[in-house]
């Protein structure tokens, strides 16, 4: 007879995954996917990024949409990280154009602020207000559609969606209304990303799937999608940074994306997460880049303390079960991927204490307390001179 105590058994709770469409040039059925899913007799509103208008990828989704007889309109002034400017300029189109679909497109930023537009349009309200749930968000939100172009946040697939707000601070709109009801998956879409973005894009996938299931708060769901997306990333990104059109390596790192954003809408990501927020409220820097360069940083120390979690994670990426080979391998990754270890020159000018202190802000402390090794204040100081000894 089993002696197993129910208290050994961890209890969980998975989020829901919207329904997923993959393929290469399935993006190409887009008027299909609007008519499936948004409102026959009110406008599409499209949300991408600056690149997709440039590359034409923009023009050719409206074009589809409108042979097929829905009316478009089109907000495409997004580049860089997401403000809180851009959302409530988004929120204010959503809800001028009386929007029945919101049809995201381009990478993460485009992702966050389409989700959070199509959320809350039918409030009177601005986005900072359901920011870090001061407010409860609405239960009737425009339909959504995500086409991602980057293997990277995973946002079509999370409930978490991150700006700026007006201190530059990172803030964040968590709900599962903030969820799409299909996503998209066509690697096609991401052959135009050039090396430096794919690498970045991809490591901070790969960083996700990695403090997914190796975090405070991992159970067996989350690992289900966590090493798999760190087998499909570890076997691809390299390819794809060298390879632009690999379609195979592309769509693995699509599909790896996808299933690291959602192992971290189930239980977050930890303490190189916990770096990149903090260094984007001192300085401008890719989130990708950040969050790639502080897993360098801390991963030596994460693994040393290991109780089985990173050698599961080591393995995964095929490395056997073996943690201590996981930091070498991963400096190794960076290295063959092209990626500069150095921070933007604005980063000079921010010294270890003002690190530390974002580090430490309530924002982004959950991120560090999620974080398997307990992490003291010292282990703040000394992460944060490490980081910006990189400037």
């Amino acid at each position: 007879m089993s002696t197993t105590s129910l208290t050994e058994i961890p209890a969980f709770a998975v989020n829901r995954v919207p329904e997923v469409h993959f393929g290469p040039g399935r993006g190409r059925a887009i008027a299909d996917d609007a008519a499936r899913i948004g409102h026959p007799s009110k406008p599409v509103v499209l949300v991408a990024d600056r690149a997709m208008v440039q590359l034409g990828v923009a023009d050719r989704l409206t074009a589809a949409l409108e042979a097929a007889g829905a009316e478009v309109a089109r907000f495409d002034d997004i580049a860089g990280e997401p403000s809180e400017l851009q959302v409530e300029a988004a929120t204010d189109f959503v809800r001028f154009n009386a929007a029945g679909l919101v049809i995201c497109l381009g990478g993460g930023s485009a992702m966050d602020i389409g989700k959070i537009a199509a959320t809350i349009a039918c409030t009177g309200d601005s986005p900072i207000d359901f920011a870090m749930e001061r407010r409860p968000l609405p239960r009737r939100a425009v339909p959504k559609i995500c086409l991602p172009t980057t293997a990277g946040t995973g946002s079509e697939f999370s409930s978490t969606n991150v700006f700026a707000d007006g201190a530059h601070k990172k803030v964040w709109i968590w709900g599962p209304e903030t969820k799409p009801e299909r996503v998209v998956l066509d690697p096609e879409l991401t052959v135009s990303l050039p090396p430096e973005l794919t690498a970045w894009t991809g490591l901070d996938a790969f960083a996700h799937a990695l403090e997914a299931s190796t975090n405070v708060r991992q159970h067996p769901w989350t690992n289900l999608n966590a090493h798999r997306a760190l087998h499909l990333i570890a076997g691809a990104v390299e390819t794809a940074v060298h390879e632009p059109g690999n379609l195979v390596a592309r769509g693995q790192m699509l599909v790896g994306a996808a299933h690291a954003g959602i192992a971290i809408d189930t239980c977050g990501c930890a303490l190189a997460h916990n770096i990149s927020h903090a260094l984007a409220a001192l300085g401008p820097v890719h989130h990708g880049l950040a969050t790639a360069l502080a897993l360098e940083v801390v991963l030596p120390w994460q693994v040393a303390a290991d109780r089985g979690a990173f050698a599961a994670a080591a393995e995964a990426c095929g490395l056997g079960p073996d943690a201590a080979a996981l930091p070498g391998w991963y400096s190794d990754l960076l290295t063959r991927c092209g990626v500069e270890r150095r921070l933007p020159a604005a980063f000079r000018e921010v010294s270890v204490a003002a690190l530390a202190a974002e580090m430490r802000a309530p924002e982004t402390q959950p991120m560090c307390q999620a974080n398997v090794r307990p992490v003291g204040d010292a282990d703040v100081d000394r992460f944060a001179a490490a980081m910006l000894a990189l400037a």
